[in-house]
């Protein structure tokens, strides 16, 4: 929110389960990302969701939400652990667990911090397009050394995926979109990213 400021925003509103800022602002609000936002209908221009869609089980209520306080054509910002990376599949494959979530979650210690409901990019753009959203660019906040390893496993990933997604887009009649799906899982932010950020906007 800082950044923001500090680039000439004039009108930041901050909203969290509590304040834990670390300099004084004067539009910051509590809120729950599971209830609804203290917020009017249409006001906003944009709104920016950073790594939180994943700690809540509702998230189709929480996307309505920021439907709702959009104006038209604003822009939804959303970033979360990239469960679509090579580096995450193969992680799963061999324990259960993709990356950013490696281990079983301490049950006799629940926390808002947990990472409940983990995304692929199927499911978040699932998710949008079926809520009043398009999805207008996908990218990554960076790339690690080590990700590039699993381009070993891509040429089988992309195989197996071309087979699955014409097979199914001929029965379902979804051809077009599992190309474009098809496309993104197989962008260079998607295979190897750290975290998957989308730009959407409100239809």
């Amino acid at each position: 929110m800082k950044r923001l400021l500090d680039h000439g925003y004039n009108k930041v509103i901050a909203i969290d389960i509590e304040n834990i800022l670390e300099f004084d602002h004067a539009d910051f609000l509590t809120g729950d990302m599971t209830k609804r936002l203290t917020l009017n209908d249409n006001t906003c221009e944009v709104a920016v969701c950073i790594d939180g869609i994943e700690h809540i089980y509702n998230q189709v209520e929480f996307v309505k939400e920021i439907f709702r306080v959009l104006k038209s054509k604003g822009v939804f910002i959303i970033s979360t652990p990239n469960t679509s990376s090579l580096r995450s599949r193969w992680k799963f494959l061999m324990t259960g667990h993709h990356h950013k979530c490696d281990s079983p979650l301490d049950e006799n210690n629940p926390t808002p911090l947990h990472h409940v409901r983990m995304l692929s990019f199927p499911e978040i753009r699932y998710l949008l397009h079926t809520n009043g959203f398009r999805i207008e660019i996908v990218t990554t906040n960076r790339i690690k050394i080590f990700s590039w390893i699993y381009a070993l496993i891509l040429p089988f990933v992309f195989l197996s995926s071309l087979y699955v997604y014409n097979r199914t887009g001929k029965k379902q009649n979804t051809r077009r979109i599992n190309a474009e799906v098809f496309r993104t899982m197989f962008s260079k932010a998607v295979l190897f990213g750290e975290t998957i950020i989308i730009k959407a906007i409100k239809c």
